[in-house]
């Protein structure tokens, strides 16, 4: 679905109606996947308002993610912003955007100071998102789903998002298909024997610098619309896809096991994780209704499919 700017800042005045704060300015900070704006209150406060645009969450994964999140903020171990309520005692907002067609899904938070970590963390930053990512899964381990709530299983290797590369509304020809289908069946096979082996919990699957706030020393983790069932390893891994070097992998697993024990993976099993958040990556290409990301899909395809077959050993 897209917006234009103007559109976007109509749509979150009529999100803030639904809460009982008196707002004097709103501005948009983020428009991606989701749309996110910055919104000041008459008193001095500060909140960040997420609008769904992209994302194929329901209302039972929304009441998940915030339920994970609250469970999050009375633990206290890491920083998250804080789910605010609206003036009717819900913690998101629905409504429908008639010339759209849509129904449209909003969450207010708490502010988060600080600045992202972006693309260049330092190690000790580094060091700190894996400490907070070990803390988050010991965390998880003890947290109960409500029962009008669900979460998707990454146990499916496209971690149950619409496929666009190998459906009917692929635009791929037949040789990209046959080789990302040839290693999604590679991947099927790994993550199965995982699952067999390792518990599932609640993981946060989208942990990297521009989901992560610093701010004094300290970390903050938002951005929880990717939040469902999985292993710890396929969080270790996801960070690990965003980062550059091997210095940064050793500060990041230096960070996790100065909390808790690393999860235990081969070298070809981390392999095939990142090939499979690559797939996902491209499929995401495909779905997206954001322009710049659409301009990134031949270079993106090509450089994936030559990892493929990498991959694959052809």
């Amino acid at each position: 679905m897209s917006f234009s700017e103007s559109e976007l800042i109509e749509v979150a005045n009529k999100a803030l109606e639904f809460y009982p704060l008196s707002f004097k300015a709103i501005s948009l900070i983020n428009n991606e996947y989701n749309a996110t704006f910055k919104v000041e209150t008459n008193d001095g406060n500060q909140f960040a308002l997420r609008i769904n645009i992209n994302s194929p969450r329901d209302v039972a994964n929304l009441k998940a993610e915030i339920a994970w999140v609250n469970f999050l903020v009375t633990d206290a171990r890491v920083k998250v912003p804080h789910p605010i309520a609206s003036a009717e005692g819900e913690n998101f907002v629905t409504f429908n955007h008639g010339e759209k067609g849509s129904e449209l899904k909003c969450v207010l938070y708490s502010w988060l100071e600080g600045e992202d970590l972006g693309d260049e963390p330092t190690p000790e930053q580094i060091r700190s998102l894996g400490a907070a990512m070990a803390t988050l899964h010991l965390n998880s381990k003890d947290f109960e789903l409500p029962a009008d709530a669900a979460l998707p299983n990454f146990k499916d290797p496209m971690w149950e998002t619409e496929d666009f590369l190998l459906s009917d509304k692929s635009v791929l020809d037949p040789d990209a298909k046959a080789l990302v289908s040839q290693a999604l069946e590679v991947i099927k096979l790994e993550i199965d024997a995982l699952y067999r082996e390792n518990a599932q919990q609640v993981i946060h699957a989208d942990l990297h610098g521009w989901n992560v706030m610093w701010h004094n020393g300290d970390i903050a983790v938002f951005d929880f619309d990717d939040c469902g069932f999985g292993l710890p390893i396929q969080d270790l891994a996801t960070a690990i896809y965003y980062l550059d070097t091997p210095e940064q992998d050793a500060a990041l697993k230096e960070g996790y096991a100065s909390v808790t024990e690393l999860p235990q993976y081969t070298e070809s099993q981390m392999q095939m994780f990142m090939i499979q958040r690559r797939i996902i990556l491209l499929n995401y290409l495909f779905e997206t209704s954001n322009e710049e990301h659409r301009a990134m899909i031949p270079d993106y395809l090509e450089e994936s499919l030559r990892r493929i077959k990498v991959f694959l050993k052809l």
